[in-house]
């Protein structure tokens, strides 16, 4: 059985979709405590004059050392003006008017929560419907497992029966001083090694914006 587990970001780069799609279950990591301004609540988008940040505010005032989990929107119509910023930008881009309306939709549904974690996943699982993306996906916040960093990974993992994990390449600057309690567990580990495409996109010919 082979997992990955990652957080929940704002319309994360296509190498999140790829670590998906490579394996057998796939595990939201909205346990671990929320950093503010990182891909957790923003992203980047495209214009004429170059990369703007698309930011989902949130409550912050006397909540420190939150989780993911526990992060609310703040300003319940933020959506519309990201999806006003999407709409400027890329309504001549191929295919904009095939998913906007239904991106439109995945917005207001899960701003009706005030949930971050929860608007980052509903997201994230519509982009894999469309992808034709079916890994089986679980949030950490459901399987109630203890443990800070490399440990909690570990008995997410073995609470799947898994003997395989796989890590975004990013990771591996801490992961690989933890290998042995990966070992112990008789879980191998693999590292994601993934080389964004090119394509041609509006403005100039560049690759993707959306990064890790």
């Amino acid at each position: 059985m082979k997992v990955a587990i990652s957080q929940p970001t704002y319309l994360p780069w296509l190498g999140y979709f790829d670590l998906i799609d490579q394996v057998d279950i796939f595990v939201f990591l909205d346990t671990v405590q929320f950093e503010k301004r990182s891909w957790q609540q923003r992203n980047r988008i495209k214009l004429p004059t170059g990369p703007s940040f698309l930011t989902v505010p949130v409550a912050v005032k006397g909540h420190f050392d939150q989780t993911i989990i526990e992060v609310e929107t703040s300003g319940p119509q933020f959506w519309k003006t990201h999806l006003r910023s999407i709409e400027m930008n890329y309504r001549r881009a191929p295919f904009f008017e095939s998913y906007f309306e239904k991106l439109r939709k995945v917005f207001q549904i899960s701003s009706d929560s005030h949930s971050l974690a929860e608007l980052n996943i509903r997201l994230i699982r519509w982009f894999c419907e469309i992808l034709g993306i079916k890994t089986a996906v679980y949030r950490s916040s459901e399987m109630d497992q203890a443990g800070c960093r490399s440990e909690l990974l570990v008995n997410l993992c073995r609470s799947l029966s898994a003997d395989y994990y796989l890590s975004p390449l990013g990771s591996a600057i801490y992961l690989c001083g933890d290998l042995r309690l990966f070992s112990d567990a008789r879980i191998e580990v693999g590292f994601q090694h993934y080389e964004h495409p090119e394509y041609r996109q509006l403005f100039h010919h560049s690759l993707l914006i959306f990064l890790p």
